[in-house]
């Protein structure tokens, strides 16, 4: 017998009470009943994402939110800065394009962070951009890009947003969006918030609700508009994903009261510190040494070992399934997850594993060692 056990960056393993809350009876989204369950997930997603601004809710990944905060803030021929260091930050320059928005772009070393200053330069050369859009996490690359510092910059022009893609940061570190004045924060439902995919959320500023009055982008399903007019009467525009808001509701409430946020950041944090220092125990190089995101670590496939020949072993004979890379990454480093519902042990045997898969690939190191360091580490 196989056991099976996820270990992507998202989708990620779901609670068991989770599971069941999801397996209730579907209620009506516009009867009595679910008002209450949607009562709380507006405040509990507010308390997470760390804002009084309205987060909404949309029956979509985190792609549909990225594609609202473009086609419902700008303009065709509008002009946006867009930080690139990884598959997801080209994806906001694709969506930019999509709706013909001029683009200038950072391109960032893929496992590095964004370099304020380069931004403060584009900035000052382009005064006509009107937003600027980055990951705060890039999943990609298991990269943490300074988003308070960059907000802090974008902050000190009246006429330009700041537009985070927080999918893997929300719910994992500290990324508090008034605190930093940032104007858009975006997350989804397979992340921290220990769902399946389907949900995607979004915090909107004063600001950024300005900015929607003069877009002229088409948009119709993903109408901001149209969905801060239904939050005001605890609805969605359209047919909510109902079953994933029951379990929202459990998964906010185990987050929050049960555990707490700064409790499950500090346990994300500790378990991406054990995996980085168990791979170097063992001679693996790391993706983003100096930058690293709490949410997932990228392993470098080491020399003579073969990329997918590594997931599949793990995967088909162990039961774990890692991520890939993407890109230009597809096949050089594996991906391990940190955020949402992993605990110690379930990384400490993922790192076992690890080990177990490289050495049948061939690749020699002492047996144990990975595992060991990550014991020590995480033994209090």
């Amino acid at each position: 017998m196989l056991k099976r056990r996820l270990f992507t960056p998202g989708p990620v393993p779901v609670p068991e009470r989770v599971l069941l809350a999801m397996a209730q009876p579907v209620i009506n989204h516009r009867a009595p009943d679910f008002l209450p369950v949607f009562q709380r997930c507006k405040t509990g997603l507010q308390r997470i994402f760390q804002t009084e601004q309205p987060v909404l809710l949309f029956a979509a990944s985190g792609t549909g939110a990225m594609d609202a905060a473009v086609s419902n803030l700008l303009s065709p021929g509008d002009h946006a800065l867009v930080i690139q260091g990884g598959k997801f930050g080209e994806r906001w320059g694709e969506i930019c394009d999509a709706y013909c928005v001029r683009t200038t772009k950072i391109d960032v070393e893929w496992g590095r962070a964004a370099d304020p200053a380069d931004v403060e330069a584009a900035l000052d050369a382009n005064p006509d951009i009107k937003a600027v859009y980055l990951q705060a996490s890039e999943t990609s690359t298991a990269t943490r890009h300074p988003v308070k510092e960059i907000a802090e910059i974008v902050r000190r022009r009246d006429d330009c947003l700041i537009v985070v893609d927080a999918i893997t940061a929300v719910g994992v570190y500290d990324i508090p969006m008034d605190d930093w004045g940032l104007d858009v924060v975006l997350s989804g439902s397979q992340k921290a918030f220990m769902l399946p995919p389907g949900l995607a959320f979004m915090g909107l500023s004063e600001r950024a609700r300005e900015f929607m009055k003069s877009s002229q982008a088409a948009h119709y399903y993903f109408s901001l508009d149209k969905e801060l007019k239904g939050l005001e009467t605890d609805q969605t525009s359209w047919t909510p994903a109902v079953s994933l808001l029951q379990g929202l509701d459990v998964a906010l409430e185990m987050i929050l009261d049960e555990v707490g946020l700064e409790e499950t950041w500090a346990r994300t944090e500790k378990l991406a510190h054990a995996t980085r220092e168990s791979m170097r125990a063992i001679g693996l190089g790391l993706l983003a040494p100096d930058d690293p995101s709490p949410a997932c670590t990228a392993v470098l496939v080491p020399d003579g070992v073969d990329g997918p020949e590594l997931r599949k072993y793990l995967r088909d004979k162990l039961g774990y399934t890692v991520a890939d890379g993407q890109g230009k990454l597809k096949g050089k480093i594996i991906r391990l997850a940190h955020l949402g519902y992993f605990d110690r042990f379930d990384t400490i045997a993922a790192i076992a594993a690890v080990e177990m898969a490289l050495a049948a690939q061939g690749y020699v190191h002492k047996m144990g060692e990975a595992a060991r360091t990550a014991t020590e580490l995480l033994a209090e």
